[in-house]
């Protein structure tokens, strides 16, 4: 199968609050594409179509039809085939799993894919509100305040149930990512105070959301794009003339894994009785890309990016990677293994909850992190000499899930 190279890209920074400023979603879109060119040398004639992942556009924006956008970009765009797919917080992820196939396909030899979400539009409980939509409205979100905390801490109950949890693990994951948004010069939260001492605290200034889920163990709210470009090889062997780099040194998506679970969150862990793992089709999307990619284990990568939306989601992540035995995630948090400096670092960038969750955007933004490691070129977040890199991008309650393998 045609390999398929990732060119790199551009991420807008995610601090900033693009309804204040009076900008338009578009205008959001426009800025990641054309710091794409600059950082790439991509030129516009290159690009032979443009998709787009976004999850609520229409919803926080009052806007669809985002592909069309991309055509006002550039006078070579009059005409250029641009789509737009949605998964909820896999959304990026999605656009990037077309991109591949319409490459591997010959259909086209470079693509842009953006991914965007502009949420600061509205209230927090109407945000809240919209992102219940990812999970089944009617039965999980309508008339509940905050809905998707509500069901990650579920899964956090379900973890005690089965093996036993203490949340100091959890606010341990907390501390990490904000330590790493610090480093990450387009991370929300690089100016925010944070300790592990207060992520393990309740009350004023760490405010219990619901259950065992405080603000520390929340992903942000979150605007922001991010461009990257996806090309075939006989693009990818031009390109590296234009820029002077061996093809070999150019990173690529060695494996991917793509699953869909049941909506309803209980449908989940009934299925998942009698299992070792708590979410077992994200564990087959984990394992489905590790076999594409040759890999045997986690060991082979040299960092994960991976979709901390909650505290919760990370502590699964931990072991359905295989960092650990299932239900013993605690004993990589506990030894340093995910830390920046650990064995295997999670989020070196600062993840969903450092960096910050743009949610149509996030699956590119983790490719393109993933691009910026094994090129070396993350900065004060690069986790040095990587080579391989894993990316886990989930949607809804663990309804959709993609992971990459990156490396050169």
């Amino acid at each position: 199968m045609q390999t398929v190279y990732i060119l790199g890209g551009y991420q807008t920074d995610f601090a900033r609050n693009w309804a204040r400023e009076n900008k338009h979603i578009s205008a959001m879109m426009r800025e990641a594409y054309e710091g794409s060119l600059a950082v790439t040398r991509i030129e516009p004639r290159d690009i032979q179509a443009a998709f787009v992942g976004n999850f609520a556009a229409e919803l926080y924006c009052m806007q669809g039809h985002l592909g069309a956008f991309f055509v006002d970009f550039d006078p070579h765009f009059k005409g250029l085939a641009t789509m737009r797919f949605e998964a909820a917080c896999a959304s990026g992820s999605l656009a990037i799993l077309s991109a591949m196939a319409h490459l591997q396909a010959g259909l086209y030899d470079c693509i842009a894919v953006v991914g965007v979400e502009q949420m600061k539009t509205v209230s927090p409980a109407k945000g809240g509100d919209y992102l219940g939509t990812a999970a089944w409205y009617e039965r999980e979100s309508k008339n509940i305040e905050f809905p998707f905390p509500k069901l990650f801490g579920k899964l956090g109950d379900v973890y005690e149930a089965r093996y036993g949890l203490d949340d100091t693990h959890l606010a341990r994951i907390s501390a990490i990512n904000y330590a790493n948004g610090k480093r990450n010069p387009n991370a929300q939260t690089r100016d925010w105070y944070m300790s592990y001492e207060h992520a393990c605290q309740k009350g004023r200034y760490n405010t219990e959301v619901t259950g065992r889920i405080k603000v520390t163990d929340c992903s942000q709210v979150t605007d922001g794009a991010v461009c990257l470009y996806l090309a075939s090889e006989r693009f990818a062997a031009e390109y590296v003339q234009r820029t002077g780099q061996p093809l070999e040194t150019m990173p690529r998506i060695r494996g991917w894994g793509h699953t869909t679970a049941p909506i309803e969150f209980a449908a989940k862990i009934a299925e998942s009785e009698g299992q070792p793992y708590v979410l077992p089709w994200t564990r087959r999307a984990i394992t489905d890309a590790f076999e594409r990619a040759g890999i045997e284990a986690c060991w082979q990568l040299d960092a994960i990016e991976t979709h901390d939306c909650f505290t919760t989601s990370e502590y699964m992540a931990i072991d359905h990677f295989g960092l650990t035995e299932p239900g013993q995630s605690w004993r990589a948090i506990e030894e340093g293994v995910i830390d920046f400096g650990g064995r295997l670092p999670i989020n070196p960038s600062g993840g969903l909850i450092g960096c910050g969750h743009p949610v149509g955007a996030t699956g590119v933004r983790q490719l393109l992190d993933a691009y910026k490691q094994v090129t070396d070129t993350a900065g004060e977040y690069q986790v040095p000499g990587a080579a391989a890199v894993g990316t886990l991008n989930i949607g809804g309650s663990a309804t959709s899930t993609v992971c990459f393998i990156v490396g050169r």
